[in-house]
């Protein structure tokens, strides 16, 4: 399946209740439980599993993806929960978020080239407002051999290096491979982390 073939995830997202699950992302759920609420960003949200766990705790999030499907199962959840979130159909690759706009600014586990990634990231770091945060999580390149699952193909890899090398401007906090217990699996998945913050005065949020 090609990484941003809109229609094979739209599939993908039809065949099954929840492709991701409905928990949020570990470290996602540890870094922002630890934050005040404000303004999310959350790209590439897909089924919106990170996105309604940050409304739910009372950020005001915009969720953006290009899968028609995945959106509708996220407006649902959305529903469900008396959750009201901003969500944005859209191919990230070329959306351009509001500069500065964003108390957080997520994306977890999107695989792209690194000249695609690069600038999407790049943009994403921009959308960081003053005393804001970013937070990118993805398969680390060495989770094929010493992992598991998550996809194979070397190009579309994290090192916390590169990710690092993507967001001028920020100040990182964290850039480092790190660890994920996996259910019914013998070993720990392998992700890249990297969280990152604009300088600035956060009472101003």
């Amino acid at each position: 399946m090609a990484v941003m073939d809109q229609t094979a995830w739209d599939e993908r997202y039809r065949q099954t209740q929840s492709v991701w699950g409905s928990a949020p992302n570990v470290f996602v759920e540890r870094l922002f439980s630890g934050l005040e609420p404000g303004r999310a960003l959350d790209l590439a949200c897909g089924e919106g599993r990170n996105a309604l766990w940050l409304a739910g705790r009372g950020w005001r999030v915009t969720a953006v993806d290009f899968s028609a499907v995945a959106l509708a199962k996220g407006r649902a959840q959305a529903r469900a929960r008396g959750l009201d979130l901003d969500w944005v159909a859209a191919d990230v690759t070329g959306y351009r978020p509001q500069p500065a706009a964003f108390d957080a600014v997520l994306v977890a586990y999107l695989h792209l080239p690194g000249d695609v990634l690069g600038p999407l990231l790049r943009g994403a770091a921009e959308a960081v407002a003053p005393g804001g945060t970013l937070l990118v999580v993805g398969h680390d390149a060495a989770n094929p051999a010493e992992g598991v699952g998550g996809p194979q193909d070397p190009e579309v890899l994290y090192t916390a290096a590169a990710l690092a090398g993507h967001v001028p401007g920020l100040h990182i906090e964290r850039a480092e491979r790190v660890e994920r217990r996996v259910p019914g699996a013998d070993r720990p998945a392998l992700d890249s982390l990297l969280v990152a913050t604009r300088p600035g005065n956060s009472d101003a949020k």
